[in-house]
């Protein structure tokens, strides 16, 4: 892609066709001055325009192809909108049409519950592990696996979330293990994943545990623009025309070509250096870790994330601060870095604060990083009349799901407020958002532990974005 994309630029070749900027001739001055000219030259149509009308050249397909055989997977596809897209397309390839649904892990992101209502899939429900202390939830074990399956023997598969938006990982091979003794295929969202195959010591990549399919942003972890995702099919157990044509139902007929040539760049960037860029990496995590961990009050968790009743494995990039001994939450204090040192973080909640490093990181990134914490400990204080969230006990936050979530979500719906919602049942997703794990997802019975967990959250901070009610003062359920 790359090359296809430079020779079309040394060509000079222009299109009578969409993009209709003309590769930067007519935008504003204004707008080049932010973006630059440099992007739009790179903004041309894919085809007809990088490649023929018929595609003839085969740069996306090469492309593909080299990217399978760099992470070892049979068959690799790229897409411009997002794991979102991928996974969809996944679970519709896997469960889409089958009445004993799929095997999903309740901690999964919004765009799989999104995937559920645009196919009408049945979500068997998989409990994640609770961390009752920490309030806390880690991927589901095998054995909770198969528990699902004696369940729910007809499902057309599992899903899992692995590495999760905090770092921790599953036992992907357990569970694979699990899934293919009934010849089931499983999915993993490995969003967060896509620097896994590069380093022995980074956790175990997904194709390499035995998953059938693997979702993975390149945009997040590795050097692709956002909205950059591959996924990735191995064996015989789905069915990769049927998979191909799932994504097609979901993909822009305008695909980016700067996201494909970003994904391509990445590919021959880790073949050539990945083992090299990623020693660097794990050194530049393990002295962020060492020097953050010193700070008073700051609790960098690692060995408590880990364990029998813990994840399986862990992203040792994933830089998570436990900062519940300053009685100030994470929502504050990430709006405090942002205000005053600058700093953006990928996640928060209640307790803790997420450093997301990359191999792009260094010593310089990681002493802006460190200083900024140890500016924002050194005035932290819980304030005088502390708002506190109410943090709901496992069985809470376990709903009842009541009906599917696209019938909940199309069907007759109104508006309550939010004092008299328990009971009701909702047809709408309120997600904290990061990390994006749905509190609540159409067709489930609201509980008053989860509404005043939102709504206590929200006061304090809590980003809710699809909530029909920004003010979260009301909550749209079914109707009746």
């Amino acid at each position: 892609m790359l090359e296809a994309l430079a020779d079309y630029r040394r060509l000079g070749r222009y299109g009578f066709t969409p993009p209709g900027h003309r590769q930067g001739r007519g935008v504003d001055a204004r707008v080049l001055d932010v973006i630059g000219r440099d992007a739009f030259a790179s903004d041309v149509l894919a085809a007809p325009g990088l490649d023929d009308r018929l595609s003839q050249g085969g740069y996306l397909a090469h492309a593909e192809e080299l990217m399978a055989d760099a992470v070892g997977a049979q068959r690799t596809y790229f897409s411009t909108c997002g794991s979102s897209l991928s996974v969809k397309a996944a679970m519709m390839a896997v469960a889409g049409g089958c009445d004993g649904g799929l095997l999903v892990a309740r901690d999964c992101h919004k765009s799989i519950v999104a995937g559920l209502i645009f196919s009408g899939v049945v979500p068997r429900w998989i409990t994640p592990r609770w961390d009752t202390e920490r309030h806390f939830t880690h991927p589901p074990s095998p054995e909770q696996v198969r528990r699902a399956w004696e369940k729910y023997p007809d499902a057309a598969g599992a899903l899992v979330v692995s590495p999760s938006p905090y770092g921790t990982c599953a036992d992907i091979e357990g569970i694979a293990r699990v899934c293919h003794e009934r010849g089931k295929p499983l999915i993993v969202d490995e969003a967060w994943g896509a620097h896994l195959p590069f380093h022995p010591d980074l956790p175990t990549w997904a194709m390499d545990a035995g998953a059938d399919v693997c979702v993975v942003s390149v945009h997040k972890m590795g050097a692709g623009f956002e909205q950059g995702s591959v996924f990735h099919l191995q064996g015989d157990l789905v069915d990769p025309v049927r998979l191909r044509h799932c994504a097609d139902l979901l993909m822009t007929t305008s695909p980016n070509v700067l996201v494909y040539t970003a994904l391509d760049g990445w590919r021959r960037q880790m073949v050539q250096r990945g083992r090299e860029i990623f020693d660097s990496a794990l050194r530049t995590a393990r002295q962020a870790r060492t020097e953050l961990d010193r700070i008073p009050g700051i609790d960098v968790m690692e060995e408590d994330l880990l364990g029998v009743e813990a994840s399986h494995d862990l992203d040792r990039l994933q830089v998570l601060m436990d900062i519940s001994e300053s009685g100030v939450s994470g929502y504050e204090a990430d709006a405090w870095l942002r205000n005053h040192r600058r700093i953006d973080l990928g996640l928060s909640d209640h307790r803790r604060l997420l450093a997301t490093l990359s191999f792009a990181d260094d010593a310089e990134t990681v002493e802006t990083l460190v200083a900024a914490m140890n500016d924002w400990r050194a005035q932290a204080r819980p304030s005088d009349t502390p708002r506190k969230i109410h943090v709901p006990e496992p069985d809470e936050l376990l709903l009842e799901t009541a009906m599917l979530p696209r019938d909940a979500f199309f069907g007759s719906t109104e508006m309550v407020p939010i004092g008299k919602a328990a009971g009701r049942i909702a047809a709408e997703q309120l997600t904290p958002y990061p990390p994006g794990i749905p509190a609540v997802i159409p067709g489930e019975r609201l509980g008053e532990g989860v509404l005043d967990y939102l709504r206590t959250g929200h006061d304090h901070g809590m980003n809710l974005p699809d909530a029909s009610d920004p003010e979260l003062e009301q909550i749209r359920v079914v109707a009746g």
